[in-house]
């Protein structure tokens, strides 16, 4: 298993239970969580906010959170693009996606230009003030810009209705808006349809990301 910055293996709690020796994974899924597609959020601009309309899927099975995640966040800018064709693009296995820089040139590719996205890294194990600053003016250009944030994330962290949210072996999400001038994110996740959406403060999602990264504009 890869352990360099940028290129861990990436799997939800349902990978990582079923994995021999692996790490204990979060209560949230026993089993891949079935596709389902629906509108989750509109698009709403003004008063240091923005919620974009995203047609949420859910992952089909335990390793496609980063096609999934890469999927959900293309879906805000009108795309319908199959997982399995994201997953051969990144080219994820049983192991998942190896590291955001696999994600940043497919999303870049669909969207149409070779340069809307970039890979960000956080490379320390706590984002400090610089990095989650940096992380919050990148989510508000993004979604003004359109387009959603797609994150590298492992651990545990709380959202705003005090949820706990934990992927010990790394998990792919995407930021899809923002309130308060982006001290507080929108998040979509593939993991459980149940929980398809939450808000997350800024602080809590840079430090989710540290010694990861996250594709953005």
């Amino acid at each position: 298993m890869a352990t360099t910055l940028l290129r861990k293996t990436v799997l939800t709690a349902a990978g990582i239970a079923a994995t021999a020796g692996g790490i204990a994974g979060p209560a949230i899924a026993a089993h891949a969580a079935p596709t389902t597609s629906t509108s989750v959020v509109a698009d709403r601009k003004g008063h240091g906010e923005r919620e974009l309309d995203v047609r949420y899927e859910a992952q089909p099975n335990f390793y496609f959170c980063g096609p999934a995640a890469a999927r959900n966040a293309l879906s805000v800018q009108g795309k319908n693009i199959d997982v399995h064709t994201m997953a051969k693009e990144m080219g994820t296995t049983e192991a998942g996606t190896n590291s955001i820089n696999d994600i940043t040139p497919v999303l870049n590719k669909e969207t149409g230009t070779k340069d809307a996205y970039k890979s960000v890294e956080i490379s320390t194990p706590k984002a400090d003030d610089k990095q989650t600053d940096t992380l919050r003016a990148d989510v508000v250009k993004t979604v003004d810009a359109g387009r959603a944030v797609v994150a590298n994330i492992a651990g545990t962290a709380t959202d705003t209705d005090g949820t706990t949210h934990s992927f010990e072996g790394g998990h792919y999400i995407s930021v899809i808006g923002y309130r308060d001038n982006g001290n507080t994110v929108t998040i979509a996740d593939s993991a459980d349809p149940t929980t398809a959406t939450y808000r997350m403060n800024i602080d809590n999602l840079a430090d989710w990301i540290a010694t990861r990264g996250y594709s953005t504009s």
